[in-house]
């Protein structure tokens, strides 16, 4: 079984784009044994997009990712802090929530982001 974090665009892909994720990755997301994480970070960046005119995405995400079998990942303290103390490899504050979160929850990332694997977590690379 594998915890898998699934990055923004990763989830706007599988519902809009599937083909973009290679069909490996694909078959992790939807293996049942598997747990597939979505951040709240994610749906709150999205719907932040969204309401500035800056991204077109399904309405009612988060219901999308429950019915799809995501689990959501709510957002601690815990998270927080760790978000707060990594290094700069990254300045975009809702992939260093993710980063966070997959360190706290021994998650591994799926992402198209190259700039993940600057940090001390397991990433699952989509090009």
């Amino acid at each position: 079984m594998k915890h898998l974090l699934l990055d923004t665009h990763i989830v706007l892909w599988a519902f809009s784009q599937p083909d973009r994720i290679p069909a490996t990755i694909r078959r992790d997301i939807t293996d049942p044994r598997n747990v597939v994480l979505v951040s709240a970070a994610t749906v709150w960046e999205v719907e932040i997009k969204r309401a500035l005119g800056k991204l077109r995405a399904p309405d009612g995400l988060h219901a999308l990712c429950i019915d799809r079998g995501f689990d959501p990942l709510p957002i601690s303290f815990e998270h927080a802090v760790v978000a707060g103390s990594l290094p700069r490899h990254h300045a975009d504050p809702f992939d260093r929530m993710l980063i966070a979160q997959a360190l706290v929850e021994h998650a591994t990332v799926v992402t198209a982001d190259s700039s993940f694997s600057s940090y001390d977590i397991e990433v699952l690379q989509v090009n």
